[in-house]
């Protein structure tokens, strides 16, 4: 399927726009930009839907857990304590599902092929604030591509050291097979993830069983562990100053650092919209049941993260200190082991080398997606489009990947090193592009009243606008503050500063170039924001969709549960 309507007449028919004019007369862009488009797509070719439900809804959850969850929270816990963990990733959570709630409303109403998240800014804010956000996607996108695989072949060591075989080599492993499955079908990559996520879900659940089994005194030693450690050696670790404001500020560290282990997760949802069969009746479905799944895993995975590791246990101690960012450094190993449950610290580093790949393969989909789109948009050369016959826009990939072969600093500068500036420089940037992303839905929101169409949408959520605004008063005030601990006497160093802050000004540089050399409006009139390209191609796929009944007994339970 081509990313606009096959033919223009239909579309112009079916959509009641002529000569430029919405419904009830109000300005509306021309048909000239679908005609470029169509021409363009007959050079280049296209993206295809490929991706079913349970792809769509494994993508979106699997690719969220990474290594931000299994090793990062470690350091969190170490840092701050079990009280600002689990706050932590509670309200991280809901600001998540918040942000997911906005995307899945403009993903449904317009699912449209090729289509990302700056594909909404350009159409429903305004051209330069899509540019800069396209571009700070796409390099945020392949630096987590670098940060996984990273971390992935850091882990590795926890069984086969580097002196036997060079971290390079499991980075080059990892990277040709990541490759290899977003070059192919998209429903490969679908499939791939798919059953990457499974594995990666299944552990964790798993994890989380054992966690509840040893809380009750289950494991073998019999200790009935209960919330012991959050009085001993304590719910708080002060941070950077004595009494309640080093508790908060150690919340607050916490708050911010959890947010590495969610960024890009409610994206992946918009962008296999494109791709997605039946996206309509899909993305919903996914969104919807975003919430509870997160809930499961990230906040009671970290609940049992407190529970059953101390945090100043020496091991995360030295681990964290030393940078030993392998399975060694798990809050979920170190537990176990101290629990003395054998083996099973191999069961959760494969665990951890699997999700780590699993993340990056996510990733790597998303970030070549996302140049596609701002190719398709005008805001990238046109050869991203460049598709094989099989939708995969195969240039794309290729540049992704470039980019994330900053995965080899690993080896001159040491993985833990190189995956802190990950970690910082990704953070700030999902921060930012979140942001923009709720700044684009209200401004959705405002078109669609303006255009009387707002009841009519097809998914709808619940206390908007207000969840909007208050998600984004808080993101703007995490990005602010992202590098606060550099500001205290003796913390302050040019390398944590810079990857706590560079992005902002890079950010600005992109909107700011941009807007100087278009000379547009800072933000579009709302009189001017088409809302109707692309609605009825939508509303035709969903009125096909619907009249497909489940073939037999399997799809009726299967239909049910997805």
């Amino acid at each position: 399927m081509a990313h606009i309507p096959e033919k223009i007449e239909s579309y112009n028919t079916t959509s009641g726009v002529s000569n430029g004019e919405g419904e009830n007369g109000k300005s509306h862009v021309s048909t000239t930009d679908l005609d470029t488009a169509l021409i363009k797509a007959e050079i280049y070719g296209h993206t295809q839907r490929g991706l079913k439900s349970r792809h769509i809804q494994l993508i979106a959850l699997g690719g969220a857990i990474g290594t931000g969850l299994f090793v990062g929270s470690g350091t969190i816990l170490s840092t701050v304590g079990p009280a600002p963990l689990f706050m932590a990733y509670v309200i991280m959570s809901m600001l998540i599902w918040c942000i997911m709630n906005s995307l899945a409303e403009m993903t449904v109403y317009l699912p449209m092929p090729g289509v990302s998240v700056p594909y909404y800014v350009n159409r429903f804010f305004e051209p330069s604030l899509a540019f800069a956000a396209g571009w700070n996607y796409w390099y945020t996108y392949s630096i987590l591509i670098a940060a996984e695989i990273s971390a992935s072949a850091t882990v590795i060591q926890y069984w086969i050291p580097e002196e036997r075989v060079p971290v390079a080599v499991w980075i080059t492993i990892i990277l040709v097979v990541i490759v290899v499955l977003n070059v192919f079908v998209v429903s490969i990559y679908g499939e791939a993830e798919f059953w990457f996520a499974t594995i990666k879900l299944m552990t964790l659940f798993g994890l989380i069983i054992v966690g509840i089994v040893i809380f009750f005194g289950g494991g073998p030693n019999h200790t009935r562990l209960g919330f012991y450690y959050w009085q001993n050696p304590g719910a708080f670790v002060s941070y950077k100053a004595p009494g309640d404001t080093g508790k908060f500020l150690g919340f607050w560290y916490a708050f911010i650092h959890s947010g590495f282990a969610f960024i890009t997760s409610p994206e992946l949802v918009t962008i296999t919209a494109g791709e997605s069969e039946a996206p309509r009746r899909n993305i919903p479905r996914a969104a919807s049941r975003f919430i509870y799944r997160l809930a499961f895993f990230y906040c009671l995975g970290s609940l049992v993260i407190t529970i059953l590791v101390a945090s100043d246990d020496p091991n995360l101690v030295q681990a964290v200190t030393a940078g030993v960012q392998n399975a060694g450094a798990s809050p979920f190993v170190l537990g176990i082991q101290n629990a003395g449950i054998p083996v099973l610290n191999h069961i959760i580093n494969a665990a951890i080398v699997t999700s780590a790949a699993s993340a990056a393969n996510s990733i790597l989909y998303a970030a070549s997606r996302n140049l596609y789109s701002l190719s398709v948009t005008g805001h990238a050369p046109a050869i991203f489009q460049t598709c094989n016959k099989q939708g995969v826009p195969w240039v794309a990939v290729a540049a992704s990947t470039a980019l994330g072969c900053l995965a080899y600093l690993s080896v001159s500068n040491g993985s833990t090193v190189a995956f802190n500036w990950f970690l910082n420089l990704t953070t700030v940037s999902g921060f930012i592009a979140w942001v923009v992303v709720l700044m684009t839905y209200l401004r959705f929101r405002e078109a669609l009243i303006f255009n009387g169409m707002w009841d009519s949408r097809p998914y709808k959520t619940r206390f908007q606008p207000y969840t909007s605004w208050i998600v984004l008063f808080l993101l703007v005030l995490l990005s602010l503050t992202s590098g606060f601990q550099v500001f205290f006497p003796g913390s302050f160093t040019a390398s944590t500063f810079l990857a706590a802050y560079i992005t902002i000004p890079a950010f600005l540089m992109l909107y700011l170039g941009h807007k100087i050399w278009l000379r547009g409006p800072w933000v579009r009139p709302v009189s001017e924001i088409d809302v109707l390209t692309g609605k009825a191609e939508a509303d035709e796929l969903e009125r096909l969709e619907m009249r497909r009944d489940p073939r037999n007994l399997w799809e009726k339970i299967w239909f049910s549960l997805v």
